[in-house]
């Protein structure tokens, strides 16, 4: 879409705005059934904590894409959304084993990945098919904070500790039909993802009854021009003949699952925000926007870098400026960046926003989250409202007017 398209809607709709383009979710989903189109069992399951708005769980569930999930909340909304319970996957982390039964009794993929929670569950559900998350200890992602596969993460069973899980799976006689991994985001480099394969490939030779290897994700997009990304072609080429190979040494054509999120819906999102202030100070210019950390927090929590573009002066003089937000401490979306000229009123686009923006957006400070809209055929779709001061107030308390007056 073009930068008048998203002018428009920001008048239309107001800013901050998300703006979600559907054209590049479904390319992005293609493009990976075909890097892996040699593989005669392939199953994408959109990781939905990346983006969870459910017009967008509905576009991909029509593509036929399956789900993953980390929350009871989550699996809820992919009901809601039309999926049926055997294309969603439910991947836990610290939960109750109470959590776990409830979600088992929608009759969504269990995947455990602790030890405690998987005797307790094999003890009283012997016979219900669950998948168990290893940890292959490999260090990969862009940022400490997404990188989950490495010896002191709190995610998965250790690799070492096989043993020990498969001393559990057969006293309770437990039914394992899938292993799974992921070890982060960001990962540039193929070869952590192939090596990582094959520590799966090793422990999936200790369960005789597999139906599925679930590889995870964390393929890198693009975030800026000339940018680097995972080279989803050359993997596709690559461990599709190794997991070829291996299920003719395993004895069964197997299914392989990837859980992506940030890949399918990155790049399609971008973020729209008015210029409230432009603010010159002995050393800086700041472009002071209406929004802050509590719509847009990747940049603080991150250090990730969103491409922004001055959509309102496009061709104007590039100048440097820092984008900053007007939340009541440190908010700094950008540091000296080069953009066209900026005035009071401009609206400014951050794009690669579509992951983990607005499903990490709060309240903070009492501001209002931002709506947002899909494209899609040529024409912008509210997928969910502004907030406002009802909203804020919903679920809230006020004290009794007999103790209010005391």
């Amino acid at each position: 879409m073009q930068s008048k398209d998203l002018v428009h809607l920001a008048e239309q709709y107001g800013s901050p705005l998300y703006v979600y383009d559907a054209e590049k979710i479904k390319s992005q989903y293609n493009r990976l059934s075909k890097a892996f189109s040699k593989v005669n069992k392939l199953r994408i399951n959109y990781a939905m904590k990346a983006l969870s708005n459910v017009a967008i769980l509905q576009l991909l569930r029509e593509m036929g894409s399956g789900l993953d999930t980390v929350s009871i909340q989550e699996v809820m909304l992919g009901l809601h959304a039309g999926y049926e319970p055997d294309k969603i996957f439910y991947t836990p982390n610290g939960v109750s084993l109470e959590e776990i039964e409830e979600v088992n009794a929608m009759g969504v993929q269990i995947n455990i990945d602790n030890l405690s929670i998987l005797e307790q569950f094999g003890t009283k559900y012997p016979n219900v098919p669950v998948c168990i998350r290893i940890n292959p200890h490999v260090m990969a992602g862009g940022n400490a904070n997404i990188s989950v596969g490495h010896i002191d993460s709190k995610f998965g069973i250790s690799v070492h500790q096989l043993p020990h899980l498969v001393r559990i799976v057969e006293n309770t006689k437990m039914n394992i039909v899938g292993i799974h991994m992921h070890t982060g985001s960001d990962i540039l480099d193929i070869e952590v993802f192939l090596y990582a394969a094959e520590i799966l490939f090793d422990a999936a030779k200790s369960f005789k009854n597999l139906e599925f290897l679930d590889f995870g994700s964390g393929f890198k997009v693009p975030y800026k021009k000339d940018d680097i990304e995972t080279d989803i072609e050359e993997l596709g080429k690559k461990l599709s003949k190794r997991f070829n190979a291996f299920c003719t040494e395993y004895g069964k054509e197997l299914t392989l699952i990837f859980e992506p999120g940030k890949f399918l819906v990155s790049e399609a999102g971008f973020f729209l925000a008015k210029v409230n202030v432009v603010k010159q100070t002995t050393s800086t210019v700041f472009a002071g926007i209406d929004s802050g950390f509590n719509h847009l927090i990747r940049p603080m929590l991150y250090g990730s870098q969103h491409h922004i573009e001055n959509i309102s002066n496009p061709k104007g003089k590039e100048r440097f400026y820092s984008v900053v937000g007007y939340i009541c401490e440190t908010d700094t979306f950008a540091n000296n960046r080069r953009i066209s000229e900026i005035k009071e009123g401009d609206i400014l686009c951050f794009r690669n926003a579509g992951a983990y923006c607005f499903s990490m957006a709060s309240n903070y400070n009492s501001r209002y989250k931002p709506a947002e809209v899909l494209w899609m055929n040529g024409e912008g779709h509210l997928i969910r409202a502004h907030e406002t001061f009802e909203d804020l107030m919903k679920n809230q308390i006020p004290l009794p007017t007999a103790i209010n007056a005391e």
